[in-house]
């Protein structure tokens, strides 16, 4: 019997970690604080209007685009949030989560050959997103501890091929921010070029410590040569939904499209209808970084207790902790003996890094209730005590 001979597009690429610690916290039923989702309930009034859409009959396909009354609620947001004026028209597109708008934009722009600046450790969708379209990926190691970026390095890495540079603030898996020192060297570096810049700013609203947001959005220049991903989920506590958005210029919008048409072509409508109302309420959102704080916060006391060191955190779901004062093994061993013997799961940094790279960091997620925190703190007491 013959059988295909396929030529596998990602040939090194198996299992997300997010899946094999997600599958091996199910099996030692293990507390997960891998997963980026929240374990608490999200608002019922948002329920409510999914619901209400679904018995109003708003049943059927949406406009490729997304619901234009989303649309337009999502344009006066980011004129309100960043004096940002995106044409609800022609450069808002709705989608079926962030990592899927990384993926359109990349496919909607990349040839064989071309060159992206990756900031490592990064969100594991780029890589194998970039590489599929045949583009090569240019990995710039952020510097540890305070994973910063080395905007030398970044300048010596331009080449004719560079055909982009993805940018993640607040950065999963670290945490970490862009500031106006950062947009600053951005702008000095791609001034003069044609090169494109992918921001994915999914956590946009998870801020803490007073800081700001720098949007890609606040910059007309940058903004001119941007796509921006952006997520409803890990605004309204509803990662399952998997719903998001893009913001791009129309000249990049217009090439988003084309891919987006043939691969998606229209998302969920019934949330559509609910969001476009939810979003008039600009509390839920403004209050996220305040909310999310005070449990970056309460873990961070309780985890105090132990001898992991924990790394600044500005914003998104994640906390990071340098273990070397506990032990001297490679982070995925390490992870798993936690999540097998202990009962708490946690993602091994190194698994952001393409070579694997070895700092001792695993990185929690604490968008979870306060008793799921203080229960998975004492498991880790009590094992490290027994």
């Amino acid at each position: 019997m013959y059988l295909p001979n396929i030529k596998s597009k990602l040939p090194n690429t198996g299992e997300t970690i997010f899946t094999v610690m997600s599958s091996l916290a199910a099996k030692h039923k293990a507390i997960n604080l891998g997963q980026g989702s929240p374990d608490f309930e999200m608002n019922e009034q948002l329920i409510e209007l999914v619901y209400k859409a679904m018995k109003d009959g708003h049943n059927q396909y949406a406009h490729r685009n997304g619901l234009f009354a989303l649309r337009e609620a999502i344009s006066e947001k980011v004129e309100y949030l960043y004096k940002c004026k995106a044409d609800p028209a022609t450069e808002i597109t709705i989608t079926p989560g962030g990592t899927y708008a990384i993926y359109n934009a990349l496919t909607s722009v990349l040839n064989p050959g071309d060159e992206v600046i990756v900031f490592e450790p990064a969100y594991d969708s780029y890589i194998p997103n970039i590489e599929i379209n045949g583009a090569i990926p240019v990995l710039i190691p952020l510097v540890f501890p305070e994973y910063k970026i080395d905007w030398a390095q970044v300048k010596q890495k331009i080449t004719p091929a560079t055909k982009m540079i993805i940018l993640n603030s607040p950065h999963n898996p670290t945490g970490k921010i862009l500031d106006k020192n950062d947009i600053n060297q951005l702008r000095s570096i791609v001034e003069g070029t044609r090169i494109i810049i992918l921001s994915d700013e999914v956590y946009e609203h998870i801020i803490f410590d007073g800081r700001q947001h720098e949007s890609i959005l606040k910059y007309p220049d940058l903004f001119q040569r941007s796509f921006v991903a952006f997520s409803f989920g890990k605004v309204y506590h509803c990662t399952g939904w998997k719903l998001g958005y893009c913001i791009a210029p129309h000249f990049l919008m217009k090439e988003f499209l084309k891919v987006h048409q043939y691969n998606c072509f229209s998302c969920h409508t019934p949330v559509q209808y609910a969001l476009a109302t939810f979003l008039q309420d600009k509390n839920e959102y403004l209050q996220l970084g305040s909310f999310l704080q005070a449990k970056r916060d309460y873990f961070n006391k309780l985890m105090s207790k132990t001898k992991f060191k924990p790394l600044p955190s500005f914003g998104s779901y994640f906390q990071l902790y340098d273990f070397q004062k506990i032990s001297n093994e490679i982070e995925i061993d390490f992870a798993k003996k936690l999540t097998e013997n202990a009962g708490v799961a946690a993602i091994p940094v190194s698994a952001f890094y393409k070579n694997g790279k070895e700092d001792k960091v695993l990185r929690f997620c604490f968008a979870k209730k306060d008793s799921t925190l203080s229960d998975a703190v004492d498991r880790l007491l009590k094992y490290f005590s027994s």
